[in-house]
């Protein structure tokens, strides 16, 4: 096992002692005089899909008036998948704009947030979105989080059953207690440990979070080497033939901690679903039941499944996990990844069905000043009840599932708010980026991502045009700490926030997602970026091979 007993952090002892993570959450959300809760129940309320917040644009003018912090929280939807049905769509735009900042945050991991509830709207939050069967149990915290999948139908006929296995192995992962209907729902339960069991995630749960994505081939567009656990589904002749089995992704490190680090997942090998799921099934869950037994427990930075299996070397883990299971993982099967992209516009499949994908910059839906008025395009587009809603782990969302007699409606709306205008006006470079939420928000940014990365879209812009290189499809993503949420050390141009304007600059990553980027220079600032990226973009149009992506160039010569 990890680690002893008495070298648990303290968030161990808050999760064994929170009687199935009730922990004094009601009392907290009772107390008027603050809009903040508990300690202990910080910790808690992430695995009920939430994140106490402040508003960090605010701090010192509060601080100024002897006034505690603009407390709030942010509610993650779990939606595995990142499906939704026109009505879920239409409901969770009217929760926004009554108990949130209105904005409705398309996150990297397919799914929603909401930003800005205050403490005594988070009970009507929650049961709003459980009256049209929405929840955010499991949506944070040290369990099994957000399964995402391969977004768009476009990619396989068999698009529909690789959804279901990610709908199916959320489910299959979520943990026994009761206390989600307990404290949001007013379920009046008495806790039973006894009946709460869970064997799986016992009374200790994971030692951090735990990702897990599917993913089709060609298309990388769920990053499966970012996760915990990746699944490549393997599909010949237009048959499913099981999965490719991926462990021990993360992309998460700190700056100036050389024990913490980036690192993609090793794949194991293959297991097959021809006959049944139960191999793959047993395989999943065994997969964590090894990180809930040897993952770290001591040290939070250090107690992701990447180290764990980097401790127990490949080959140690693959033989303890087919200990578990109880057959041996088959050799991998060969698949071939080329993309990360979404398929902006219209697209037809096999079935008839037309789909639309919506550029969404950094995933916030919002009416924006002088363009497409996004959220009120969706709502009426959702009104119609004639297109699903999925989203895609670049921030995007498909409008789906359209029939050919319903497709000029929608059209005629996305055309009418300008939607359309909007997603084919914009720059391949603003299409292939992304940002993390960072400040004002989140507690960990140490400088701006999503608030700042479209202006600096636009300087790039420029200096891309410079060199006549504006049809390249570079992928540029930019985190405010090293966090990871904005997979940037994942891209080809990749900013991590290292304090307020300033940044590493990565580079280096390919187009595939099967390498990681590296450091370029350190700590810079906007004149000092576009100086370099200036000079790496004159390099690579003089000495470039033939069809050489940036990311491949950068690793062959600017950081050799």
């Amino acid at each position: 096992m990890s680690t002893e007993k008495q070298n648990l952090s303290p968030v161990e002892r808050i999760k064994e002692t929170s009687q199935g993570l009730r922990g004094t959450l009601k009392d907290s959300l009772k107390d008027e005089i603050t809009g903040a809760i508990r300690e202990d129940d910080t910790n808690l309320v992430k695995f009920h899909g939430m994140y106490m917040q402040d508003d960090r644009d605010r701090r010192e003018e509060r601080a100024a008036k002897k006034l505690e912090r603009l407390y709030s929280f942010m509610i993650r939807l779990r939606l595995p998948g990142g499906f939704l049905t026109p009505e879920q769509w239409v409901a969770t735009h009217h929760i926004a704009g009554e108990n949130s900042t209105g904005v409705i945050k398309i996150t990297t991991r397919q799914t929603l947030q909401l930003h800005g509830i205050v403490k005594s709207k988070t009970k009507p939050t929650i049961k709003a979105f459980n009256q049209v069967g929405l929840d955010s149990i499991a949506a944070c915290g040290d369990v099994n989080r957000n399964v995402v999948a391969t977004a768009n139908p476009l990619e396989s006929p068999l698009h529909e059953r690789i959804y279901q296995y990610a709908d199916r192995i959320s489910e299959y992962l979520l943990p026994k207690t009761r206390s989600y209907y307990d404290v949001w729902l007013d379920e009046e339960k008495i806790y039973d440990k006894v009946e709460e069991e869970d064997p799986l995630y016992q009374d200790r749960y994971l030692p951090r979070k735990f990702k897990i994505g599917l993913v089709i081939p060609p298309n990388n567009d769920s990053d499966v080497f970012a996760q915990d656990l990746g699944l490549i589904a393997i599909i010949e002749n237009n048959e499913l033939k099981g999965f490719n089995i991926a462990v021990g992704g993360g992309l998460s490190f700190t700056h100036g901690n050389p024990d913490t680090y980036a690192r993609l997942a090793s794949i194991l090998g293959f297991v097959s679903t021809e006959e049944s799921d139960e191999k793959l099934f047993k395989t999943v869950y065994e997969v964590l039941t090894v990180q809930r037994d040897f993952g770290n427990r001591s040290d939070r930075k250090r107690a992701r499944v990447k180290y764990t299996i980097d401790n127990l070397t490949v080959e140690g883990y693959r033989k303890e996990l087919e200990s578990r299971i109880g057959f041996e993982l088959e050799e991998a099967r060969p698949y071939q990844l080329t993309t990360r992209k979404d398929h902006y516009g219209w697209v037809q499949t096999d079935n008839g069905a037309w789909h639309y994908t919506v550029f969404v910059e950094n995933g916030r839906v919002l009416d924006l000043e002088n363009g497409a008025a996004l959220k009120t395009a969706l709502l009426e587009v959702a009104e119609t009840g004639k297109a699903n809603f999925r989203f895609t782990c670049n921030q995007n969302v498909i409008l789906s599932d359209i029939t050919p007699e319903d497709k000029a409606l929608i059209e005629q709306i996305l055309v009418k708010h300008n939607v359309i205008p909007h997603t084919e006006a914009a720059s391949l470079l603003r299409k292939n980026a992304m940002a993390c939420v960072a400040l004002p928000t989140c507690p960990l940014a140490l400088a701006e991502a999503q608030r700042y990365l479209p202006e600096l879209i636009t300087k790039v812009d420029e200096v891309v045009a410079k060199h006549d290189l504006q049809d390249e499809e570079i992928i540029i993503r930019m985190t405010g700490c090293p966090n990871g949420c904005g997979r940037s050390v994942l891209s080809e141009i990749g900013f991590i926030g290292t304090a307020p304007g300033h940044y590493n600059l990565n580079l280096g990553g390919d187009h595939e997602g099967e390498r990681l980027n590296r450091i370029y220079r350190e700590n810079i600032d906007e004149a000092t970026i576009l100086q370099e990226l200036d000079l790496a973009f004159a390099n690579f149009k003089e000495n470039r091979l033939a069809g050489e992506r940036f990311g491949d160039f950068a690793n062959r010569v600017l950081l050799n």
